[in-house]
């Protein structure tokens, strides 16, 4: 399985790619940033996200891409940056018929480090050791990258083991037609003496 991790930013938008499959070595076949200047208009930062991510779909050719899931921040600007990014990686890799997945934060860092608490120096040493590594890669946008696609590998079994027992489980189910409806029960008559 290979696997374009992306860690969505408009700054840095880290990019990494993985192949393997879960419970054997892990090789990393590519990890960097796509970058864009801060000052320049937002139309365009998107833009150069879009052609840096096609670069590396053009190259990697991945069979997934695995995306950090946006989350609620603080900073609203730092989110929104974020959410755009995110959601140019999810258009490139759906116009190719790639499939997507999200990630959150702490599935990533729970998967990778075994604490969904992890700090980033500590998941950029377990990236470094699971792909046998010389250095973390820098910056920690690349180790995300990278660390989501490890993720995604590693969960990606689980979870289609899940998805086709609960398909399996519906197909088996039996199925009840839709209950009618009652008519609404007639008033009852009073019994109270008239005067």
């Amino acid at each position: 399985m290979r696997v374009l991790g992306v860690d969505p930013g408009l700054t840095r938008c880290g990019v990494g790619v993985v192949e393997g499959v879960a419970g054997r070595p892990l090789t990393m076949l590519g990890v960097g940033v796509v970058r864009t200047p801060a000052d320049a208009d937002l139309g365009h930062r998107l833009v150069a996200v879009e052609q840096g991510l096609e670069q590396w779909l053009d190259e990697h050719r991945p069979e997934f891409v695995a995306v950090e899931r946006v989350f609620s921040q603080h900073n609203v600007r730092t989110v929104m940056g974020t959410a755009q990014a995110s959601a140019v990686a999810i258009l490139c890799a759906s116009r190719r018929g790639i499939p997507v997945a999200l990630h959150t934060p702490s599935e990533v860092k729970a998967a990778v480090t075994g604490s969904g608490r992890a700090d980033k120096a500590q998941v950029g040493a377990m990236v470094t050791r699971l792909l046998r590594l010389d250095a973390p890669p820098r910056p920690a946008d690349a180790a995300d990258a990278l660390a989501l696609a490890i993720c995604h590998i590693w969960r990606a079994p689980a979870q289609n083991r899940l998805q086709q027992a609960v398909a399996a489980h519906a197909a088996r189910a039996p199925r009840t037609p839709p209950a009618t409806p009652r008519a609404p029960a007639a008033p009852h008559a009073s019994k109270g003496r008239t005067a």
